[in-house]
């Protein structure tokens, strides 16, 4: 089963809508705060004259010094876009984008800042989101009811991050040439279990139990994502996948936040939530899969 939700015809948190709705960039630890022009709403198209545009250029410097996980700070006329590039997927899930002046344009429009950021690809940075959940059990061992909707109360698994203190879905960067089932795998591993740092033994186990939750989810969303980090030459885009619980085969297991994640917990699933990027949206719709109290 796929529900994937509708793809975005504008973005909000990438872009200050009004003085009234300034948005920050996300930065790096220790650099000033940018805050991102204004694009009204109007004006966010690339397909709409704005003589007026004046981006910020910006580019971590964490990103200007070429880790591993970056492209050169300057592309290549040979770069592959919309191509897999020997092994980086530089396709877009919103199909086509254009290439102006030898760089990516953002599919969904003007975000008032121009480059990378702190993104390392230009054009798409690929993620996956595995949204792993569970039904939260009374003192009873019944599945607890909501008592204004009476309808189940569903939990997902949540880590709360390192860089900017928000609560978000484990997930995170596909690797190069890694496959998206792969990505889902890992970062849950690495995020909601440490997997890093624990024995053997342990590791095994955690192996076993997620290749049988694994083997089958319900895909939540394939696409763009409105997130902090995003530009008008490099955005995020995912894959979130839910993965039930309904054997119960982490029900026993001690959760454990590790790589980017500073806390993990599982956490009740309600309109109320206020997640990190475009998450909330993605647990909307898990809530609605599973015919859940929101």
């Amino acid at each position: 089963m796929a529900l994937s939700a509708a793809k975005p015809r504008t973005h909000k948190t990438c872009r200050s809508i009004d003085s009234s709705n300034l948005a920050l960039y996300q930065v790096g630890q220790h650099e000033k705060t940018i805050t991102r022009p204004i694009v009204p709403n109007d004006k966010v198209s690339w397909s709409v004259d704005y003589h007026d545009y004046k981006p910020i250029k910006y580019t971590s410097p964490i990103v200007l010094k070429h880790p591993v996980w970056a492209d050169p700070n300057e592309p290549g006329s040979d770069t592959q876009w919309n191509r897999v590039d020997e092994q980086i997927d530089r396709r877009s899930h919103m199909g086509t984008y254009e290439i102006v002046n030898g760089l990516p344009r953002n599919p969904v429009g003007r975000t008032g800042i121009q480059g990378r950021g702190l993104l390392g690809k230009w054009g798409p940075n690929h993620a996956a989101d595995p949204i792993v959940t569970r039904w939260k059990l009374n003192s009873k061992g019944q599945v607890e009811l909501n008592l204004k909707s009476k309808k189940p109360i569903l939990q997902f698994v949540a880590v709360e991050r390192k860089d900017t203190k928000e609560w978000a879905i484990p997930g995170g960067m596909c690797d190069p040439g890694e496959k998206i089932t792969q990505t889902l795998k890992r970062e849950f591993m690495e995020e909601a279990l440490d997997s890093q740092n624990v024995n053997e033994k342990d590791r095994k186990e955690y192996v076993s139990k997620l290749n049988e939750l694994f083997k089958s989810g319900d895909e939540i969303y394939r696409g763009y994502v409105d997130d902090p980090r995003n530009t008008d030459n490099a955005w995020m885009e995912t894959i979130a996948v839910n993965f039930h619980d309904q054997n119960d085969l982490f029900r026993n297991v001690e959760l454990s936040a590790g790589d980017d994640a500073g806390k993990v917990c599982w956490m009740d699933i309600n309109s109320g939530l206020k997640l990190y990027a475009s998450h909330s949206e993605f647990i909307h719709q898990v809530a609605l899969i599973h015919n859940a109290d929101w």
